[in-house]
């Protein structure tokens, strides 16, 4: 008579760093699709405030390039329009060289304890001369519309 050994099951194999990889896995691409929903979100809230004061902007040169100084005159900030009647302001603005063409290269929004306020760069060119000009214009938030206030 022999002997049978009896069967033993193989042992189960260890998939521990199977898992950890998995779970370290998933964990990284949720923080990745966080990340990206986050930086979505910051993107499109600094585009929606830098956007407006941009078009404020480009607006008033575009008045002031034209020769629409009472619609440039509409597009200052109340400070600026109770020191300055719209006749000085035309007069002020007729006298400048004009600007043959201008650009806004820059646009800062800030919000200091909930007052809102930006500066756009304009870099323009003298119709006279082709002298080249870099200006900031100054802006505020008054009644939800950005006006210029220099």
């Amino acid at each position: 008579m022999t002997y049978e050994p009896m069967m033993v099951p193989d042992p189960r194999p260890n998939r521990t760093l199977r898992t950890v990889l998995i779970v370290v896995g998933a964990l990284l691409a949720l923080c990745c699709v966080i990340g990206t929903c986050v930086g979505l979100w910051l993107y499109r809230s600094i585009k929606n405030s830098v956007e407006p004061a941009g078009a404020a902007a480009t607006a008033f040169v575009d008045d002031v390039q034209a020769g629409n100084y009472p619609g440039a005159y509409g597009r200052l900030c109340d400070r600026v329009r109770d020191g300055m009647t719209q006749e000085e302001f035309a007069r002020v603005q007729a006298a400048q060289l004009k600007i043959s063409s201008y650009e806004i290269t820059n646009v800062n929004v800030n919000n200091f304890n909930g007052r809102l306020t930006a500066t756009a760069t304009v870099e323009a060119v003298q119709e006279a001369t082709g002298a080249r000009l870099t200006q900031g214009l100054a802006l505020v938030k008054e009644d939800d519309e950005w006006r210029v206030c220099q």
